[in-house]
């Protein structure tokens, strides 16, 4: 386990209180009142460790067990249905609410121009919880993280799935996840007067096309080539 500084950011109550909220007694108090504990109070106080280092483990911890749920409870479910569920599951707007919701925001060391700046902002609710599961995963492992998320974040099965990314940018996440490079767009035919014009445009990764879309611009077209082209990728489970 690392080594964690012991000053005392948090007061062993508050300690205490959020033990019992989020559902997790630690071993090491230590890693907790890290986890909440803002850089702004630990750069004012230098023996004082700040939550970024346990917030970019708790957020892969998060990503992994949220995948995991959704994958088991949706069996029959395509990666790009999985992947929005789980983009709405953890967005920053539904951790900030969790975390006001166990009163998390009550419980964060924040320096004094952090103080100054009255309601705790949405991005530290959203970087403590990730950094507070990050604490739970180290300090009992991932057992204890999976009941911590269940308890913050609640049904996470129910949360509806999060709009449609940029079809452009979701199909480049597709194809990069999937090992297959980066998609490239090509107009294959273009007609009609120049006031209504039309476009027809064909993605393609590595040597295969593997989308066609149309539209009354190049950027209309390519958006709708890669709308076909996340739905093929979704059907196969070899796209090569």
């Amino acid at each position: 386990m690392p080594a964690v500084r012991t000053a005392v950011s948090v007061p062993r109550d508050i300690l205490d209180d959020v033990q019992r909220t989020v559902g997790h007694s630690f071993a090491e108090p230590a890693l907790l009142a890290a986890a909440l504990t803002h850089p702004s109070y630990a750069a004012e106080n230098p023996s004082a460790s700040d939550y970024e280092r346990l917030e970019f483990l708790g957020d892969a911890v998060l990503g992994l067990v949220v995948a995991e749920h959704l994958f088991q409870t949706f069996p029959d479910a395509p990666e790009g249905q999985l992947t929005r569920r789980k983009i709405a599951a953890v967005s920053g707007t539904r951790l900030a609410a969790a975390a006001r919701q166990a009163g998390l925001e009550h419980a964060i060391a924040l320096g004094h121009g952090e103080q100054g700046s009255g309601r705790v902002k949405d991005s530290i609710l959203e970087n403590v919880v990730e950094a507070v599961i990050g604490a739970v995963y180290l300090d009992g492992g991932l057992r204890a993280a999976r009941v911590v998320v269940e308890r913050l974040l609640g049904d996470i099965a129910s949360v509806e799935e999060a709009p449609p990314a940029d079809p452009k940018s979701a199909l480049q996440e597709m194809t990069q996840a999937r090992g297959l490079g980066l998609p490239r767009y090509h107009v294959v035919e273009s007609s009609g007067p120049p006031h209504a014009p039309r476009f027809v445009v064909d993605v393609s990764v590595g040597d295969r096309a593997i989308g066609r879309g149309e539209g009354p611009s190049k950027r209309a077209a390519e958006k709708a080539a890669a709308s076909r082209a996340i739905e093929a990728l979704e059907r196969s489970e070899d796209p090569r």
